[in-house]
This record gives C-alpha cells, sequence and structure tokens, in this order.
C-alpha cells in the first residue's frame, strides 16, 4: 500500500544512491545479496516462469535475474514513481528483452490478473504494516498458477526471538521510525499464507541474518 500503507521500495531508502549521469539508482544491499537469491530462485523455479516482483526498488534485482535467466520474463513493479524511473532506466541500459516495464503496482490496490509462476518481494514485509504481507499473501494466492512460488526474502525472528542482535537492533530502529514496522516472527507469516493454500517448502539462512521463505501453492 502506498504512502502510510505501502513503504517505499526496498533499494529506494537512505542507503540508495543515484547515478549523476541518469535515472539508475544504485543500493549496496542489492548488490550484495542479488546472487544468493538468484541461486535460491533458481533451484526453485522453473526455467521458463512468469514472474512478479513486487516492491523493486532500484531495479537492480529484475536486471540480474532476467540476464542470468532468459527464459525469465520478469515484471518489475513499484508504487514509486522514482523507484520505477529507476527501474525504466535500467531496463533501458540493460536492453533485455525479457525484463518488461515495471507497473506501479500498490500491494492493497488492483493487481494484474496472471498467471504467474513465481511472485517475489525482496525485502518488504519489515518496512510495510502488516496489513501489506495479508495483501501480498491473499493477492499472491490468487494469481500463482498450481505450484507456484511466493518467495519472501528478508530478516526474521524465529520462535519469538531474534537470530542475530543486528535484526534485534534493526527492528528497534523500523519501529521508532514507523510502529506499524518491524522484523515479522516467521511462524506469523507462515500461519497468515496457509489458509490462503500456501505451504512452506524452505527456510534458507541467507547473508547478513536474512532468510529466503518459499511457500509452494497448493489447492
Amino acid at each position: 500500500m502506498s504512502g502510510p500503507g505501502q513503504a517505499r521500495g526496498p533499494n529506494t531508502d537512505g542507503n540508495a544512491m543515484q547515478d549523476a549521469s541518469c535515472r539508475r539508482m544504485q543500493s549496496p544491499a542489492a548488490a550484495r545479496n542479488r546472487q544468493p537469491i538468484l541461486d535460491v530462485l533458481s533451484r526453485v523455479l522453473p526455467e521458463q516462469a512468469r514472474v512478479l516482483e513486487v516492491a523493486s526498488g532500484s531495479g537492480e534485482h529484475g536486471v540480474h535475474f532476467a540476464r542470468a535467466k532468459p527464459g525469465w520474463i520478469w515484471q518489475p513493479s513499484d508504487p514509486n514513481p522514482e523507484a520505477r524511473g529507476s527501474i525504466a532506466a535500467w531496463r533501458e541500459h540493460a536492453e533485455l528483452g525479457n525484463l518488461l516495464e515495471p507497473m506501479p503496482l500498490d500491494v492493497g490496490g488492483v493487481w494484474p490478473a496472471g498467471p504467474f509462476e513465481g511472485i517475489v518481494a525482496i525485502n518488504l514485509i519489515h518496512i510495510s504494516p502488516w496489513e501489506v504481507t495479508e495483501a501480498l499473501v491473499a493477492q499472491a494466492a490468487e494469481r500463482l498458477v498450481e505450484g507456484g512460488v511466493l518467495f519472501l526474502y528478508g530478516p526474521y525472528r524465529r520462535d519469538g526471538r531474534h537470530t542475530a542482535k543486528s535484526n534485534a537492533a534493526f527492528d528497534v530502529d523500523l519501529r521508532a521510525r514507523d510502529p506499524r514496522w518491524g522484523v515479522r516472527d516467521l511462524e506469523s507469516v507462515v500461519a497468515e499464507a496457509q489458509p490462503h493454500g500456501f505451504m512452506l517448502e524452505q527456510t534458507i539462512e541467507m547473508p547478513a541474518n536474512n532468510l529466503s521463505v518459499v511457500f509452494r501453492r497448493h489447492g
């Protein structure tokens, strides 16, 4: 949800630096995590797949993934016009036919019809209200094919505890910025997803105390 509902894209915060020569923004976090994320996605998605990325931010993930996987049709999206400008600029620079024009998708608004083999949300649910997670899961269930993947990446608490001191400090910072934000309990996300036909398939430890959470849609 834009404004008070959905946070800005994950790569458009204070850590993102805009290229002086164009609209292409650069995120140090995206540069670090894009290959480990691609390694996971390559294992859980088919070689030919339509993939919707929610809250794409700077657009660097989509470029990296689309370049590595020409059989993936990658649909980036972001509610923030500045982010969409960066995505479009990266797309023009990369000249990849399987990387589509960014959509102004608001998680709580109107979604593309699909269907998709994968829906990806990187660093979204901890920088948005819980209602965004609810909408994300519900909308993904409507648009994923049978056996499709909902992929979430970011920090999580497990069994009510933070997995690292740095995550605990990050959680305090997030809640100070907006009390509706915060590092989520993995068990709460799983409980939200299950009634929509999602089964937790894998939880993979990633660099910088993050997790890749892979849900598979059944029924």
